[in-house]
Order: structure tokens, then C-alpha cells, then sequence
């Protein structure tokens, strides 16, 4: 699963906030439950828009995030 095909950015939409298929749902929304303790199950009862692929977009979207930021060079 490619997480591009979950993951929108839009300018007008959550001040243009990666959002989890065009929904105002942001990808730190999901990454904050998830830290907070929250599991898969309790997020999609409390979201029933979202399905579990999103939420691993979500964490894939993250885990790319964090690997290109590790990438740029020290200033």
C-alpha cells in the first residue's frame, strides 16, 4: 500500500495539514491517538470514516517524514 493514495495535502483544508483521504481528519490526529494510547480499534469506533488502511498510511506517512528529515545534511 502506498500511503500517497490516502494521504492529501490541501491548502484549504486544515491550513493545508497532511489529512487522511481528503477528510479534516490530519495525520497528527491519528499519530496523537495512537501516542496517547489509543489502539486501531478504539480510533475506528470513535471514526467511523476511517478504515485501518488509514491508519497505517498515517504511520507510513510519518516513518517517510522522519527518514527524509534524517536525510538532510547538518548545517
Amino acid at each position: 500500500m502506498d500511503y500517497r493514495d490516502r494521504i492529501t495535502i490541501e491548502p484549504d483544508k486544515r491550513g493545508g495539514k497532511p489529512c487522511i483521504r481528503s477528510l479534516r481528519i490530519t495525520v497528527y490526529d491519528i499519530l496523537g491517538y495512537l501516542a496517547s494510547g489509543m489502539s486501531e480499534a478504539e480510533i475506528l469506533a470513535d471514526f467511523p470514516v476511517l478504515e485501518p488502511a488509514d491508519i497505517r498510511a498515517a504511520l507510513a506517512f510519518a516513518a517517510d517524514f522522519e527518514r527524509r528529515l534524517m536525510a538532510i545534511p547538518s548545517l
